[in-house]
């Protein structure tokens, strides 16, 4: 990154809440140590709660340039390493484990007298941090003999003290282990509480964050990482996904993810390493689900939320994830994706979020095989917007191309009433049958049908007998689609037919619940005549049909919708 990348990077993990930032390399290159001053010299950028860190290896001249870079700082943190391995030690440096200590103190105290004792460095608060490099794989022993004699020759104190910083430069083992030699590293140094032990696990094994977290709980006071797990070979461990580990456990880690897209753009764009999509948390499909038995525990742990009115306060309790993707600045929308191996669940939560449509079990079934149908065809996802338009397209929302009500009225069949009304009172029609008289148009020709049933759904079944359409009513559901004045009624309606193995749906939508009822019984017959939903062929009347200017038909069998609409009147 160049220096403006840096600058707005830090911006933003200010921002995030961090507190202690490692912000450059000042000794390496000039564009780091121009950057460190830049913050130094800028006000308002750094608050004053946050500590400037700079990294330094074990040599003199580059510990003064170092030093030099945080001159005027008001908060600055001096990181000095030196490996302490014996295989470091004898193959890269040619040094003795003495020889080690040696340039560990004699660094250390050059550290001290150019910060902390220094008078004119009096301004700036200082505290040193020293890593014992490749910790990991030194002699446990070894990096406690080092580390107490860099403790002396820098005295901490309880208020202000030394981090000893313990990386697994190379992940070499188990998670268990390297906890075990964080937790050996705390019970056998002395004066515990003027050190702050800090990890900087690295993930040449993919088990950075189960390191860090196991020695955490060995004893850790701190921990060193990168957002989304950038560093050296395979990174240093993901610092986004400890926050939310913790998190999701109900302890929040005082750093500020719930915008995690704006974090990911930030990151891509600086470091030009692009987020994996299965990144925990950050990938762009971690709240997402493909699966159809997933799709469907998710929409019902949904629904469980929605009944009970659970509101932000509550417990999250959510099949298949783990936070609430609002917490981080995801929406619901994006959390179930449909392709080829998608179930019911996906598909009904698509045209749940997207037409507020909560669609009866078969007809999740029904609408799904076409779904997976056309998923399959394209050999891809497919988007929430295609998806809706298959719905609109298949269940026939926008545009009937067979069936169109044009007019209609709904009476009570008087000409079957039981006995006649009192002297003076008006004939009570409770218990009557329906009479459906209207006008429908077939494939742009209006025919006038009557029918009588139970109510309206069952009397309209029974005129389109008239026009040979012989389907009878299996199953009906509604349901209302937002609230007050502007209120929609949502019907559903199953239909089967003699000689028809397969049930077919219709779906109706209209201010008014009678209305939505008829549009559904249509969109089903729509579906019903035509080979396909949405492929329409010419309709045409068997010659012992009623034509368009027949007259009224009355006292066709009844349907056994009639038994259905039976419960379902009067909604």
């Amino acid at each position: 990154m160049d220096g403006d990348q840096k600058f707005s990077y830090f911006n933003m993990l200010v921002e995030l809440g961090y507190k202690e930032i490692e912000v450059s390399f000042p000794s390496a290159s000039q564009t780091d140590f121009d950057f460190t001053r830049r913050l130094v010299e800028t006000p308002g950028v750094v608050p004053d709660d946050v500590w400037l860190q700079v990294l330094s290896p074990c040599r003199e001249d580059l510990i003064r340039r170092t030093v030099e870079s945080l001159e005027g700082a008001k908060k600055a943190l001096l990181h000095l390493y030196l490996a302490t391995s014996e295989c470091f030690q004898r193959i890269v440096f040619g040094f003795t484990p003495e020889e080690s200590v040696e340039l560990a103190v004699k660094c250390t105290k050059l550290a001290r007298s150019l910060t902390k004792d220094d008078p004119s460095q009096a301004g700036t608060e200082w505290a040193y941090e020293f890593s014992p490099e490749n910790f990991s794989d030194s002699s446990p022993e070894f990096v406690i003999r080092m580390c107490e004699a860099v403790k002396a020759a820098w005295e901490p104190s309880i208020s202000n003290p030394i981090i000893f910083n313990l990386p697994a430069t190379v992940e070499l083992s188990t998670p268990n282990v390297y906890a075990d030699q964080v937790e050996y590293f705390c019970t056998h140094m002395t004066e515990r509480e003027k050190i702050c032990v800090s990890l900087h696990p690295h993930n040449d094994r993919g088990c950075a964050v189960a390191a860090a977290e196991l020695a955490q709980m060995g004893g850790a006071d701190r921990v060193e990482g990168t957002l989304f797990g950038n560093g050296e070979r395979t990174g240093n461990v993901d610092l986004v996904t400890l926050a939310l580990n913790l998190y999701t456990q109900g302890i929040h880690p005082k750093i500020d993810f719930s915008d995690i897209k704006s974090v990911i753009d930030m990151v891509e764009k600086n470091t030009r390493i692009p987020v994996h999509e299965r990144a925990p948390y950050g990938g762009n499909l971690v709240v997402c689900a493909f699966s159809g038995s997933h799709q469907d525990a998710i929409k019902k742990g949904f629904n469980a939320r929605k009944a009970e009115a659970a509101t932000d306060e509550d417990p999250w309790q959510m099949p298949y994830l783990p936070l609430d993707p609002h917490d981080i600045g995801r929406n619901y929308e994006a959390i179930i994706r449909v392709n080829s191996q998608s179930g019911k669940g996906g598909v009904a939560w698509v045209i749940q979020q997207s037409l507020e449509l909560d669609l009866p079990r078969g007809l999740q079934i029904a609408f799904s095989k076409i779904v997976q149908k056309q998923a399959d065809k394209l050999h891809r996802e497919l988007l929430p917007r295609e998806i809706q338009t298959l719905f609109e397209d298949a269940y026939h929302l926008k545009s009937n191309p067979r069936f169109i009500l044009v007019d209609y009225n709904i009476i009570a069949d008087r000409s079957q009433s039981p006995a006649p009304a009192e002297t003076g009172k008006a004939q009570n029609t409770k218990n009557l049958k329906r009479k459906f008289d209207g006008i429908i148009s077939i494939d742009g020709t209006e025919y006038t049908i009557n029918g009588v049933g139970n109510g309206a759904l069952s009397s309209l079944a029974n005129a389109l007998h008239t026009v040979n359409i012989d389907i009878d009513v299996a199953d009906y559901k509604e349901h209302s689609i937002g609230v007050g004045r502007n209120v929609k009624a949502a019907t559903y309606i199953e239909c089967s037919a003699a000689g028809v193995r397969e049930k077919f749906w219709g779906v109706g939508i209209h201010e008014d619940v009678v209305q939505a009822s008829l549009i559904a019984l249509l969109s089903a017959a729509s579906s019903f005549v035509p080979s396909r939903p949405t492929t329409p062929i010419a309709y045409r009347l068997k010659e012992n049909n009623l034509g368009p200017d027949s007259p009224k038909a009355n006292g066709l069998p009844q349907s056994q919708s009639n038994a259905l609409e039976a419960r379902a009147n009067g909604v």
